[in-house]
């Protein structure tokens, strides 16, 4: 799209400080501007604006939530660019919901809104708009407990339904991360690399970052890297994600258990946060901190799922059995999975899901009533029960 095809387009400016560098970048465009203390009221504008340009460093915070929350909420919320140094966290969820969304940090240039207007309103972005895509973040309680076993199932079972459906699995243990190599596939994902300019993260990249996985789901791993965590910023992963967000219908990400910076956005910008615990008593207390955790950075009330894994099928025996486990909990658990090593065992070491060397094995079985469970309509959302 070339600035002359903005011409005629409305532009809604919320931001003393930008106003100019908008007319610059954006000279055949209506540009209006937004009085900032009436920012939490951007939704109720009639007719609803082409774009929206928000300087989140010049507004107030709780009017700058209120804002991104009543445009997520619009069948047809405009595109949105934010100009942001330092974006609130408790933003990156609703964030996330506005398909044709971008943040600039400064410093930036009228080309570099030039440019991304031009992104946000080229048809395709109309599409965008409509698309609407769900992110899991899987995270495990302690180290082993399976939580990359597990990503890669549900993302297994997700691509293969006959529902046309993209899937894609971002594993963000970016220093050691293991998906590639359960996968038997290559790492192609330079991230770091991004990080330099990371509003340049396109669909494109994203093309020439993933890796097609046995499961039929796109893979994006880094190659293992110690110093990997330093060289990525948080704006690269929210990046990353939102242009996922655009191109998947399904986005799977494997959390690392130490939070970095960005970890409480993603958290923030999932649908669902699942624990994985495995039935010892270390890992169940470990669980029961890292559900409390998470549950105070996510402010809008919502809880992680606390799925248990590596439950044995045996009546006896010294592991703790489920009713125990979650009175360790102090609550009930939303699913469990049952340990079969072999059909595991296998799969690691041929390379690829479970359900493709042993389609009939438990943890399948258990994995997919999972998906069924997790993907059925709510008519609320759920509750999480206390175990006495």
């Amino acid at each position: 799209m070339s600035s002359s095809s903005l011409t005629g387009r409305r532009v809604v400016v919320a931001g003393a400080g930008l106003m100019a560098c908008a007319k610059q970048g954006l000279p055949s465009a209506t540009l209006e501007a937004a009085a900032l203390e009436g920012v939490d009221r951007l939704a109720a504008l009639s007719p609803a604006p082409d774009l929206i340009l928000i300087d989140a460093d010049d507004v107030d915070p709780h009017k700058l939530a209120a804002a991104i929350r009543g445009l997520a909420q619009m069948a047809a919320p405009p595109a949105v660019m934010v100009f942001a140094a330092h974006l609130p966290a408790s933003l990156a969820r609703d964030l996330f919901r506005l398909k044709r969304v971008d943040v600039l940090e400064p410093p930036y240039s009228p080309p570099d809104i030039a440019r991304t207007a031009a992104h946000l309103l080229a048809p395709s972005g109309g599409d965008a708009a409509a698309h609407r895509s769900q992110v899991w973040s899987v995270m495990g309680a302690v180290g082993g407990a399976g939580g990359t076993t597990l990503a890669i199932e549900l993302a297994a079972i997700l691509a293969g339904r006959t529902l046309g459906e993209r899937v894609a699995l971002i594993d963000l243990n970016l220093a050691d991360g293991a998906a590639c190599a359960y996968l038997g596939a290559m790492a192609g994902m330079s991230l770091g690399e991004a990080a330099i300019a990371p509003e340049r993260i396109d669909a494109e990249l994203l093309d020439a970052f993933s890796v097609r996985a046995a499961g039929g789901f796109d893979l994006f791993a880094s190659p293992r890297d110690p110093a990997a965590f330093a060289k990525v910023t948080s704006a690269a992963v929210c990046r990353l994600l939102d242009v996922a967000c655009q191109v998947y219908d399904w986005v799977l990400i494997d959390l690392p258990r130490g939070r970095q910076p960005w970890t409480v956005d993603v958290l923030s910008g999932s649908d669902e946060v699942l624990v994985i615990s495995e039935l010892t008593v270390p890992a169940l207390l470990a669980a029961r901190a890292l559900v409390g955790e998470i549950e105070a950075v996510l402010a809008d009330g919502r809880a992680p799922r606390l799925i248990l894994n590596r439950l044995a099928s045996r009546v006896f025996g010294p592991a703790p059995s489920r009713t125990e486990a979650e009175r360790a909990l102090g609550r009930r658990v939303d699913g469990a999975v049952t340990s079969d090593w072999e059909a595991a065992a296998c799969s690691v070491n041929l390379g690829g899901p479970i359900s493709q060397h042993r389609p009939k094995s438990k943890i399948v079985k258990d994995i997919a009533g999972l998906v069924e469970s997790l993907t059925e309509p709510q008519i609320s959302a759920p509750l999480r029960t206390k175990v006495a």
